[in-house]
């Protein structure tokens, strides 16, 4: 991997201004945007610094440290916790006194539930019990759990071989199961009689006095509501123990590292106590989910017992623990080698440090004693993104537009890393072909493993931004056809052993390879996997193709495949057949640069057929949109309905119906929903995935709807970039602009990034149209709230520079473009416009006044311009 280790070139020093300054060599008239430092005028002044790079968001280095101690956080006894920020000096210093045993019930002691979860295996193999006893046996590593998710109550029962005082209990509980609400009955002389009850509980250890003595031979806890916190659907209880036992807070200091960043924690220690004091470090990309254990650990999937911490035993002389390999680590004592669990590579934003050890570590770590820690840090393992790194950039005159940008780029960047066996999704993602290289992961934290329907997106971000880094993209969609099925089908990823059945990536397989090598020029690519493409789209697919020329899930055993949302979609869906109109024509496209015109041929038919049958069976005259399927109650998606658009097969007068809808029925404050109701499960229509939005981006610029495109990225990006953790493009938006799926939500999600092509390719207006931008086009679809735009596209041959200003009613377009290419320039320019191809009238009177000038839609197009400074000037006269 490429990665500048370069000092940060933000912008300092003197105020800068943004002006219209003297274009490089090319022909006359042309114009360049770029920052003029107003001190930086004489002939030796050193070159001004872009004002773009203040935007960037990447560390300088691999070595990342946290910026702050978050405020509030600081817990027990810990002695000058800002000492974990620097290294070398001072140390921080955690103290916890040895705590008291708890209290354990007389032997003889049973318990019983109303419900219990079926036991599964654990990561021995051997079964793990939830049973009822567990709760009273001691052990706070075993837990009872119940199995109603919800639907409640669930009742505990205790019942003592005599009777016994008792002035309350302790229900000692874990995080991703607490009880919310529970009363406590007690046994006594009298009968049962309501002891405590409890509402709002949101404690993993919650004290529970009785308002008086009682002399039971029982006690009973009823849960009438399951919790109501971040993790989990069940009532867990570890322990019940029979006195009301205080919990006393283990030191802890949480760090917040400015944005979320992956790879693996370095924590150096000074020294301790000669009693192997135990540390535990919690994850979480937001503070909403920052608790006792991590937002999110590959541990959990995976069924290991590390409970959402990575744990390590500090030794008396101090350590540097950086070798966090995922797993299990050998301890002191040779009789248990599964203990101080590490889960590896995490991505995060905020670390917290614990003095705390899990029971099943004893001996070998200790939940108390004194650790001083010198300092925390990260070993970033990502694409380490600097301005000098930057092979393209994109910069205009909204600030909230750069940096959504530059934030879609670093998103990118965390996503941007090695496939790893310790540290990729453990539900079957390993494999061997793809150990080692270079891959486009679907987030930083999780999935950790490259799915192609992202690459859609985050593809196309990286090769707009670090096009040195292809081979991620390329290493991706070579393996995926590698193990393509014997029936044509492609798999969406390793996952599972490739064998994750969705309906629609094998779509996305065709359409980021023509991608891939659009923007690459790789036609060796092309060449080795055509036949590929020809199985994928001869053979599988027509096998799912209903009478009407439509893809039908269900057909052929698909009931069952899911899709990028795993939603419960099945016969004609607009979305399906609108990405195989697509797909169809981007393998069209691809065969006739291979010289393979009856492939090319028959694809561009099937393609005119498919949009035909869309428009006759999907579309919903009565709504003015394309419906999300055909079967089951009326709904009508964004996916569908953008995607018939950008596709080609919406004409205009559906295209403006079907935004007009999506405007009428999706809009929140946080971006468009992806449904227009809620037929599909509760909440679609208040949720947002970036994913989704990106097409109806591009479907609103390229309709003439500009400014709605930009409010559209401005809701959307703006919320994320306004709500923790800030920066980073999340995997989707929940009711009320929440994380959709809490904890689980990926916060640095590479589908996301879709603001960035959105922005280069529609508001700038730069493109590639042939292979490895052999031809190039520029036509920029100017929003109404910015006045000017500059930006750099890499391309094989060298940088493609393009900038637009629009100043008292002149738009002037100016272009660079390397040797070895050729393209064609639009720009605005309206019936009484004179536009200049630098001195020359090329347009005026409404007519055109050279040759390969033509005017269409409200543009005036020049084509057939090779390499050099090209520069159009809009000048409206009437």
């Amino acid at each position: 991997m490429t990665s500048g280790h370069h000092d940060d070139m933000r912008a300092t020093g003197p105020a800068r201004r943004t002006v219209l300054a003297a274009g490089a060599a090319g022909a006359a008239g042309a114009v360049a945007l770029g920052p003029l430092d107003e001190t930086a005028t004489a002939a030796n002044a050193p070159a001004p610094t872009p004002a773009w790079h203040r935007y960037v968001q990447g560390p300088a280095s691999r070595a990342v440290r946290p910026v702050r101690v978050l405020a509030g956080s600081v817990t027990g006894d810990v002695r000058d916790p800002e000492a974990l920020l620097t290294p070398g000096g001072r140390p921080a210093v955690l103290t916890r006194p040895r705590p008291a045993a708890p209290p354990a019930w007389p032997p003889g002691t049973t318990a019983e539930a109303s419900s219990t979860h079926a036991p599964n295996d654990g990561d021995d193999g051997n079964p793990r019990t939830y049973d009822a006893g567990n709760a009273v046996d001691g052990d706070p590593d075993t837990f009872w759990n119940d199995d109603t998710e919800g639907a409640g109550p669930d009742v505990l029962t205790i019942t003592l071989p005599a009777a016994r005082t008792l002035s309350g209990v302790t229900v000692l509980s874990d995080t991703d199961g607490v009880p919310t609400d529970f009363t406590v009955e007690a046994l006594g002389p009298a009968g049962w009689h309501t002891a405590a009850a409890v509402t709002g509980n949101t404690a993993v250890q919650r004290p529970v006095p009785f308002d008086a003595p009682v002399a039971a031979t029982a006690v009973r806890v009823t849960f009438t509501a399951d919790q109501d916190t971040p993790q989990g659907e069940f009532t867990r209880i570890n322990e019940v123990w029979p006195e009301a036992v205080p919990a006393v807070e283990p030191p802890s200091v949480t760090l917040d590292f400015g944005k979320v960043v992956v790879g693996h924690p370095r924590v150096r220690f000074a020294y301790a106590s000669d009693n192997s004091p135990g540390v535990r470090l919690a994850f979480s990309e937001s503070t909403r989910f920052l608790t006792d254990r991590s937002d999110f650990t590959r541990g959990d999937q995976a069924g290991d017992p590390g409970r959402g911490t990575d744990q390590f035993a500090v030794p008396a002389r101090g350590a540097d623990w950086r070798d966090d390999r995922r797993g299990h680590r050998a301890g002191a004592d040779p009789s248990a080698p599964d203990q101080l669990y590490a889960d590896g590579l995490h991505g995060f934003r905020y670390l917290r440090v614990t003095l705390d050890a899990l029971p099943s570590d004893a001996p070998v770590a200790q939940p108390w004693g004194t650790v001083a820690i010198d300092s925390v840090a990260l070993d970033f393992t990502a694409y380490v993104g600097t301005p000098a790194s930057y092979r393209g950039w994109f910069h205009c005159s909204d600030d909230e537009l750069n940096r959504h940008w530059y934030a879609a780029a670093y998103t990118n960047e965390l996503v941007t890393d090695h496939f790893r066996r310790d540290d990729v999704d453990p539900r079957g993602a390993y494999s061997p072909s793809l150990d080692g290289m270079l891959v486009l992961h679907d987030g930083a934290k999780r999935d950790r493993d490259p799915y192609v329907g992202d690459l859609a997106v985050s593809a196309r971000t990286l090769y707009l931004t670090h096009d040195d880094a292809a081979r991620a993209a390329r290493n991706v969609l070579a393996d995926l056809a590698d193990h393509q099925r014997a029936d044509g089908w492609i798999p969406p990823a390793s996952i599972n052993a490739y064998t994750l059945p969705l309906f629609d990536y094998p779509l996305w397989w065709v359409a980021c390879s023509w991608d891939y090598v659009l923007y690459t020029g790789d036609l060796g690519y092309a060449r080795r996997y055509h036949p590929h493409l020809v199985k994928v789209l001869d053979t599988w697919y027509p096998s799912v193709t209903d009478d009407a020329g439509l893809l039908s899930k269900g057909l052929a055993g698909t009931d069952g495949y899911g899709d990028y949302a795993f939603l419960g979609r099945t016969g004609r869906v607009t979305y399906y057949n609108a990405l195989y109109a697509q797909a169809l024509r981007d393998a069209a496209a691809l065969a006739a640069h291979l010289g393979l015109g009856a492939d090319a041929d028959r694809w561009r038919r099937r393609a005119d057929t498919v949009a035909r049958a869309v428009n006759t069976h999907l579309w919903d005259a009565a709504a003015g949109a394309y419906l999300d399927s055909a079967t089951g109650p009326v709904r009508h998606a964004q996916d569908g309905n953008a995607l018939a658009i950008t596709s080609g097969i919406a004409d205009a007068e559906r295209a403006a119906a079907a935004l007009d809808h999506l405007d009428a029925t999706t809009r929140t404050r946080y971006g468009n929903a992806f449904m227009d109701n809620d037929t599909l499960f509760g909440g679609a229509s208040q949720r947002v995935y970036a994913f989704t939005s990106y097409p109806e981006f591009v479907a609103r610029f390229e309709t003439g709807r500009a400014d709605s495109a930009v409010d559209q990225i401005r809701r959307t990006y703006g919320w994320m970039a306004g709500h923790d953790p800030g920066t980073t493009h999340w995997e989707g938006i929940g009711p009320g602009g929440t994380l959709y799926e809490d904890a689980y939500t990926s916060c640095a999600h590479g589908w996301s990034t879709g603001v960035l092509p959105a922005l280069t390719h529609q508001l700038l207006g730069a493109r590639p149209t042939a292979p490895g931008y052999a031809e190039w086009s520029v036509h920029p679809y100017p929003d109404s709230s910015v006045t000017w735009v500059e930006g750099q596209l890499p391309t094989p041959h060298g940088p493609l520079y393009v900038s637009w200003r629009r100043d008292r009613g002149t738009f002037t377009l100016t272009v660079r473009a390397p040797r070895g290419t050729r393209g064609a320039l639009a720009l605005p320019a309206g019936p009484h416009a004179v536009v200049r191809a630098g001195a020359a009238v090329v347009w005026s009177g409404g007519r055109p006044r050279a040759r390969g000038a033509t005017a269409e839609g409200g543009y005036v197009r020049l084509a057939g311009l090779g390499a050099g400074t090209h520069t159009l000037t809009a000048a409206t006269t009437g």
